[in-house]
């Protein structure tokens, strides 16, 4: 009998169709160990035996799907069965509260969605020259051979030279712990794109097409990037050397990724409008199994979990397994600084990676009739005559065709964005100014547009100008096939107008009559090496790290290092979907944490290549005690802030342990060590933790020793967010030079507290762990954390820094 809908709805003229819940994605983590860690072996060959067990874990995932839910209601888009046991439907809310009291179940979260967040760079980090990490590694046709970085990301374009393989020059080292040997071929992806340097290429895409439809002419379901972020990033960390940067017939230099002789295991699970946790959480899974060395994250979530500790959430989980892998993880910090606790990397066991600025900067000038210049930036050609000829300049808002038929509205007026609002008698072969208003304002409005309009009309170029009612903008170069020039700061912007109006002839009605003014542009795609360097960039997200949504404090430092992220040229997809500012292009010049990202996965491939043995602690340890914390001036790091034109001292919270040295960190002399037992017992010591909660998420319990406090596990920083009286802390120190060493201790003491270590000094072998005990106290209460660093100086020219960051509460408990 066909049912009816209920009575109620019907009267308060609700549809039944209104009732409906919408489906979502949920990841769900299931009790049980994973193939890796099935019986405590960690299989790195899937015989027989993982793979029945693997199927074993699928079959439980579908029996409590089957007997939960109403076949038909839901879709299960994956099951993972490597690092975690669990798996990812599509279902309403409602089905989800029945799986939470379902047997077997541990944990369930809705799927937070995940986003995105070099010709000069390997010279910056001082990876060339005679001393550098290359030449120690061998040379640029060494470097990183041997390693397999996998880049989970927007995907790769095969046809890039950055990713060309050269029969002539193989490479020297085989891949013994890489089984991952499948390339999935597909749209624009042929089978042939694994060609050596990519060792494999999958995608994943149940996610994305369960929350959207997928638009076939861009959400291509194979490796190839459409957007151009996966290239640029994997290029970074593992791009072929020398490689010319060419872009609109200009050589801007050389590129090379960090670890130029690398290999790159391509895994896509984001697409142009869409990515979800449950692709890129599937990705990691298969990353692992495939048995790359390290995992280079450039996106993922950008906001705290809702329901759950930040250290607990799915993400950091599968990131947390990785890492009891073996995996070396590399996550972008997140671009929502300068906010404080602005923080998307969160967890300990990844390597938290914020941006910074090079000395390398690309700026242009707008020469005035009257012979003032202007500075401004703009990747672009000079006007005719090498920019000492001068065109006519002509506002955009006076070039408007009168009584024509296209809307005179604002943003069409001063923005340059239609063709069929100038008269071209005015514009062409002039110099014209547009300006930021109210459609860049909203988004409506496009530099592309620009381009176009100017195209169009032949401009001689444009001049895109802040505008007084919106103030500054923050302005990078992108390369225009035009001349042209961004003006981004009004007091320069008041200077041109300033000139113009009075060189502008205007009637009774105010209209402009005669144009007198005169302006050329000059040469802007020539970068000059002289900016003070490095600054943490405005858009990298700070510390402190937050255990919570509600944003109280973790004893952890992030970001735990900072590296090039801003101005960065590397590969790109001249598909560029998301930017058609960029599309034909094959290099782009990019700012993000995305982008500082893959250079610290790169060099983690020297070091991993140099010491085959080193776990990632042992890496994440040797290159946080090796950071420095001075610019190229003797300075000590500054930070760009919310005010434009200011810049402030940074702190450990807005670089971490400061800028990666790569060649000091090839040899730190000593590392802290830590593995999944201290991770396990740093979530057991959290404060207010119910061991319960470690034993659902983790699959381990809290019934051994657990440290005092979340402080002392054995990082190479030390963080109390909330320090009263006096407290101990412990760390760990082994010795990985060849030689025995003596060390001495010193102490810059954060302001308000005293540190003492004990022992002061030490002489300690090779191979050989010293145990150091470090008591703080407050010796003075302040309303926000004082910082200082212990520095161990070694009698064979060691130095390792520990940078201490501390909010003193109260003198006394």
């Amino acid at each position: 009998m066909k049912m009816k809908p209920p009575i109620l709805p019907l009267l308060l003229g609700i549809t039944w169709a209104c009732l409906a819940e919408d489906r979502v994605i949920y990841l769900v983590l299931m009790e049980g160990d994973p193939v890796a860690f099935h019986q405590g072996v960690r299989p790195l060959e899937h015989g027989k035996r993982c793979k029945a067990y693997a199927k074993r874990l699928v079959e439980s995932h579908d029996k409590v799907l089957e007997s939960n839910l109403e076949v038909g209601s839901f879709k299960k888009l994956y099951s993972y069965t490597h690092i975690v046991n669990g798996f990812a439907v599509h279902a309403t809310p409602s089905q989800v509260n029945k799986l939470k009291s379902a047997q077997g179940v541990s944990l369930i979260e809705k799927d937070r969605g995940a986003k995105l967040m070099t010709t000069y760079t390997p010279r910056y980090l001082g990876l060339t020259g005679p001393t550098g990490m290359w030449t120690q590694e061998g040379g640029e046709e060494n470097a990183g051979d041997g390693i397999v970085i996998g880049i989970i990301d927007t995907g790769i374009d095969p046809t890039h030279l950055s990713f060309a393989y050269d029969p002539l020059n193989p490479f020297q080292a085989g891949l013994p712990q890489f089984s991952g040997g499948v390339c999935e071929a597909g749209p624009h992806f042929p089978s042939t794109s694994c060609n050596g340097k990519i060792v494999s290429a999958k995608y994943f895409a149940a996610g994305a097409a369960a929350s959207m439809p997928l638009n076939a002419s861009k959400d291509f379901l194979s490796p190839f990037d459409a957007v151009g972020h996966g290239s640029h990033v994997a290029s970074t960390a593992a791009g072929n050397s020398r490689v010319p940067v060419i872009v609109d017939d200009f050589m801007y230099g050389w590129a090379s990724g960090m670890a130029p002789r690398a290999r790159i295991a391509v895994y896509k699970p984001i697409y142009p409008d869409v990515g979800t946790l449950a692709d890129v959480v599937s990705a990691i899974d298969q990353a692992v199994k495939d048995g790359v060395d390290i995992i280079t994250l450039s996106i993922g979530p950008d906001e705290p979990p809702e329901d759950t500790l930040t250290f607990l959430n799915v993400f950091d989980i599968f990131l947390l397994f990785a890492r009891r892998a073996g995996i070396f993880v590399v996550q972008a910090a997140g671009n929502k600084g300068p906010a404080a606790s602005s923080i998307v990397s969160y967890s300990p066991w990844a390597m938290g990676v914020g941006s910074s600025t090079t000395d390398r900067s690309f700026t242009t000038e707008l020469v005035l009739g009257d012979g003032r210049k202007i500075s401004g930036i703009g990747l672009s050609g000079p006007t005719f005559g090498e920019g000492f000829l001068q065109f006519r300049l002509v506002l955009a808002k006076d070039a408007v065709i009168v009584n024509g038929s296209f809307p005179p509205s604002p943003p069409y007026i001063e923005e340059c964005q239609n063709p069929e609002a100038l008269d071209p008698r005015l514009v062409q072969g002039s110099v014209v100014i547009c300006s930021f208003s109210e459609g860049f304002l909203n988004g409506t409005s496009t530099l592309s547009a620009i381009f176009d309009t100017a195209k169009a009309l032949g401009f001689m170029g444009f001049v895109f100008i802040a505008n007084p009612m919106y103030g500054d903008f923050i302005a990078h170069p992108i390369p225009f096939s035009l001349p042209g020039i961004m003006i981004p700061k009004i007091a320069n912007v008041q200077v041109l107008l300033e000139y113009y109006n009075s060189q502008t002839y205007r009637d009774e009605r105010g209209a402009a009559a005669r144009f007198n003014g005169r302006a050329s542009i000059k040469e802007g795609r020539v970068a000059s090496f002289s900016e003070q360097a490095p600054i943490v960039s405005r858009f990298s997200s700070r510390g402190p790290d937050i255990i919570d949504n509600n944003l109280n404090l973790a004893d952890v430092l992030k970001p735990d290092i900072l590296a090039p992220g801003d101005l960065i040229w590397a590969a790109w997809s001249p598909t560029s979907v998301a930017d058609p500012i960029l599309s034909g292009y094959r290099f782009a010049l990019l700012s993000g944490t995305s982008m500082a990202t893959p250079h610290v996965a790169g060099i983690a491939a020297l070091i991993k290549q140099s010491h085959p043995s080193w776990t990632p602690s042992m890496i994440a340890s040797a290159i946080s005690t090796t950071a420095s914390t001075f610019d190229n001036r003797g300075e000590p790091i500054m930070a760009e802030g919310s005010n434009l034109t200011q810049l402030y001292p940074s702190t450990p919270h807005d670089h971490g342990a400061g800028l990666i040295n790569p060649s000091r960190a090839l040899d730190p002399g000593l590392v802290f060590s830590s593995g999944f037992e201290d991770y396990i017992s740093f979530l057991c010591s959290l404060p207010n933790m119910d061991p319960a909660t470690v034993r659902t998420t983790t699959g381990k319990t809290c019934d051994f020793p657990i440290p005092n406090q979340p402080a002392d596990l054995n990082l190479p920083s030390i963080t109390i967010s909330a320090l009263t009286g006096s407290q101990t802390t412990k760390r760990a120190v082994t010795n990985v030079a060849s030689k025995p060493e003596t060390y001495l201790c010193s102490i810059l003491q954060p302001g308000g507290v005293e540190v003492t270590v004990n022992p002061p000094w030490f002489i300690i072998a090779p191979a050989e762990t010293q145990d150091l005990e470090i008591k703080l106290n407050v010796t003075q209460a302040a309303d926000g954390f004082s910082f200082g660093k212990i520095v161990l100086t070694g009698s064979l020219d060691h130095i390792v820094r520990i940078p201490l960051s501390v909010f003193p509460i109260s003198v006394a408990n």
